[in-house]
């Protein structure tokens, strides 16, 4: 049996402020769209599910995240979730300057957990508190020069 990841779903509190977050960090808006009815009852498991939806794509065209903001049923609030949590985790982007995609983060209101780390040389590597509270990690692979 062949499988294909084809994206990770997000519900989120405001469409449009996570629209902007994700892609001032440089993803592009690849599709839109408002689904409801029959289908997406079956589908999602939710009676008079409606729902504001938006595809977001990485650079390369091999991540897509697509993010819903619901219309009905009313979304449901939850605290933010710790990265020890059982479940849904994180979504994670490889940068190419850590430092330029926290300044970017910083403008949405969105900071590290707690700082930069460096694992083994290899990258440097932050968790963010994105929009909705969405944990983001940003990635940075570190360059070895021969000196």
């Amino acid at each position: 049996m062949a499988i294909k990841l084809e994206n990770v779903g997000i519900a989120v509190r405001d469409l449009e402020a996570t629209i902007a977050f994700f892609t001032d960090l440089g993803l592009t808006v690849v599709g839109r769209d408002t689904v409801s009815g029959e289908w997406t009852d079956t589908a999602v498991g939710l009676d008079g599910n409606h729902a504001r939806i938006a595809m977001l794509q990485t650079p390369d065209g091999r991540g897509r995240l697509e993010l819903f903001e619901y219309i009905h049923p009313e979304a449901i609030e939850t605290t933010p979730t710790l990265p020890n949590e059982i479940g849904m985790h994180r979504v994670a982007f490889s940068v190419d300057d850590i430092d330029k995609a926290l300044e970017t983060a910083a403008k949405h209101g969105c900071f590290p957990l707690r700082g930069v780390a460096t694992y083994e040389d290899v990258y440097k590597l932050t968790y963010v508190r994105g929009p909705s509270g969405i944990i983001v990690m940003l990635a940075e692979e570190l360059k070895k020069t021969d000196g």
